[in-house]
């Protein structure tokens, strides 16, 4: 009976359990003592001024020359142009009008910089701060302010991701309850949360139920962490699913002209999204907007992504500002690495770990500045240079994580959130 319940439902639910379980047995048989110590950190963290945070990241390795850092008149710059922005001394592309008129609201790290020009090390990382191990694997940032942070009211998860997951850290070696939930498309939202109308929602609780029944020898038998995670995620998200909060995953409550406003491609809709969802307490957003890795044709191809950049991440600050919710809302964006300042034989720019750019903006952020400096051809840091776990830390520190404490893992050692990373406090307000 129980393998032939509500398709659609289940569907939900098997795909949630499913991704947010991760890769591995490893990541989630957590000892207590890694629940113990979360629950002292909840108890004793310092409340930042970040109550959510909307995580932009650019997948693929966005060219920092090309957006944030330009080099006006420098070989290095090819054909894009540098526009000033409302703060003086700052220059962005000027196919960036919109974050250009807001940078009194941001604050630019130039100076960024790692020591690896692979997408799947770089990616993991910058979500992460720790180097990709086969041993274990770590949390991003948002499975760490589940776990340290206390949870909001309400049945809304406390960790989303808009986009595609390939590659994700997830919740690591911490619980999958935490793990973000999954969103492919923003303009679809949660998929398979209704019932089909031949089964009535007391039908669909019994068959719950039996199957809760079934399962208990197999539990007593081997009293599995592992189990009991796959069965936290189950509840969170049949609780979710019978949730009048729900309606906050459908943009299309948002009228037309606001829509369009953020742009209609899957970053704009992405943004849009989350706005809700940190309107609505969810603490942790990211948004993935992937294919910045250009080695041919640069010129001709960002652009155009570059435009959808503005008009989303504009959008987004604007409403943010317009609502308030700016001075509790930390927004950043992020990228693994840099592109080269030579632009290749393909008119592209290839993967350039030397030195890139990221955006903060928000609660807890000194806006209209700019921290490190790359040289004269965007090569590598001249001042300040920052790194991953720097940049998380500052992030970590907005939020009022406890930077300090030590968080053991299943195989025994101890961790801090942002490894040792120290936060760059010239930004932090």
């Amino acid at each position: 009976m129980f393998n032939q319940f509500n398709p659609y439902r289940r569907s939900f639910m098997a795909d949630a359990a499913t991704r947010f379980l991760g890769v591995s047995f490893a990541g989630f048989a957590a000892s207590r003592s890694i629940h113990s110590v979360a629950q002292a950190a909840q108890a004793t963290a310092a409340t930042g001024k970040a109550k959510s945070v909307i995580y932009l990241y650019m997948s693929g390795a966005m060219s920092h020359l090309d957006t944030f850092d330009p080099k006006p008149g420098a070989k290095s710059q090819g054909e894009t142009k540098a526009g000033q922005t409302r703060v003086p001394g700052i220059q962005i592309t000027d196919k960036m009008p919109k974050l250009s008129y807001l940078m009194n609201e941001i604050a630019l790290v130039r100076s960024l910089t790692t020591l690896t020009g692979d997408h799947e090390q770089g990616n993991y990382l910058m979500h992460t701060s720790f180097t990709q191990l086969n041993s274990i694997r770590h949390p991003a940032m948002g499975a760490w302010a589940a776990h340290a942070l206390p949870k909001k009211p309400g049945s809304l998860p406390s960790n989303v991701l808009i986009g595609t997951a390939a590659g994700h850290p997830g919740s690591g070696f911490l619980p999958a309850s935490i793990a973000p939930v999954p969103i492919s498309n923003a303009s679809v939202g949660l998929e398979n949360v209704k019932s089909p109308s031949y089964l009535a929602d007391d039908q669909f609780k019994h068959r719950m139920s039996l199957a809760n029944q079934y399962d208990q020898t197999f539990k007593r038998a081997y009293d599995s962490r592992l189990i009991e995670a796959y069965d936290q995620t189950y509840r969170e998200a049949v609780k979710l699913m019978s949730s009048p909060e729900l309606k906050v995953f459908d943009i299309k409550q948002e009228d037309e002209k606001t829509r369009k406003l953020y742009g209609e491609d899957a970053l704009g809709q992405g943004c849009l999204l989350a706005r809700r969802l940190v309107e609505a307490g969810v603490r942790f957003v990211e948004v993935e907007f992937g294919s910045w890795d250009h080695h041919q044709d640069i010129f001709n191809r960002a652009p155009k992504m570059v435009e959808n950049l503005d008009n989303a991440l504009g959008a987004l600050i604007r409403d943010l500002k317009i609502s308030g919710l700016l001075k509790e809302t930390l927004v950043v964006l992020a990228t693994e690495f840099g592109r080269t300042p030579i632009i290749n034989e393909n008119a592209g720019r290839d993967h350039h770990p030397g030195v890139f750019s990221g955006l903060l903006c928000g609660a807890g952020i000194r806006g209209g500045a700019v921290y490190g400096k790359s040289d004269e051809l965007g090569r590598s840091p001249a001042e300040d240079s920052v790194q991953p776990p720097d940049f998380n830390a500052t992030i970590a520190k907005a939020m009022g994580l406890p930077l300090e404490q030590e968080f053991i893992a299943p195989n025994g050692r101890p961790f801090k959130i942002c490894d040792n990373g120290e936060p760059i406090t010239k930004l932090l307000a």
